[in-house]
């Protein structure tokens, strides 16, 4: 099995260093993770930048905005844009009455106080929860979605239980526990650079194994 730092390296060089979300602190990012819907993140950067520049990331200037300005960015976002504009509206009053206006608050706290603490909010349940807190420097593990899941276990971390999938995710942090990186930034550089391998080439359904920088390293019994 190769290790997970060879593997990120020969990912580097096929996609380039990849883009951090422009999100900072937990209450963009947890606007981030409900700025669109089905739609890449380029968008997903127009939408919430848009949001920035028109009307404020912060609970209160979104409870005071135009509604048909929030209204405009939640089209941008995609599909039921009146959902999202009730999402973001909600977002900024739990921020409000919960935790004073001030998300960073949790950063704070436990680990699992703060994962609970971001799962009050619409969207975000485990995986969301440990990816905000991945980005905000306080992840202890390397979150993992599905995309990036999947590459690891094809590659020999841990054990895929195809009807289980959290004990498949626990198998591979266990499998992954003495190689994650302790630098927040290449936490994140890691989680990013699996996901867009999952999503683009080491897909669920015909991976593209002939476009694989990491094919000769990888198990996966049908990739030929």
């Amino acid at each position: 099995m190769a290790n997970l730092k060879k593997i990120l390296s020969l990912l580097r060089r096929q996609y380039g260093p990849p883009v951090l979300p422009p999100a900072k602190g937990p209450f963009e990012l947890v606007l981030w993770e409900n700025a669109c819907y089905l739609l890449p993140d380029d968008r997903r950067r127009e939408v919430l930048e848009g949001l920035r520049k028109e009307v404020g990331l912060t609970p209160q200037a979104i409870l005071e905005a135009d509604r048909d300005v929030l209204l405009f960015w939640a089209t941008r976002g995609g599909m039921r844009p009146e959902v999202r504009v009730f999402r973001w509206l909600e977002i900024a009053r739990i921020c409000r009455d919960q935790f004073g206006g001030d998300l960073e608050r949790i950063l704070s706290q436990p680990y699992a106080q703060a994962k609970r603490a971001l799962k009050q909010f619409p969207n975000i349940g485990d995986p969301g929860a440990e990816k905000i807190l991945m980005y905000c420097g306080a992840a202890p593990g390397l979150p993992l979605e599905w995309n990036g899941l999947r590459v690891l276990t094809r590659v020999g971390y841990g054990r895929e239980h195809v009807r289980n999938y959290g004990q498949t995710y626990k198998s591979v942090q266990d499998s992954l526990a003495s190689e994650i990186p302790t630098n927040p930034a290449r936490l994140a550089q890691a989680h990013l650079l699996l996901r867009q391998h999952g999503k683009e080439v080491c897909r669920n359904n015909r991976p593209l194994c002939d476009a694989c920088s990491i094919s000769a390293l990888c198990n996966y019994p049908a990739k030929r």
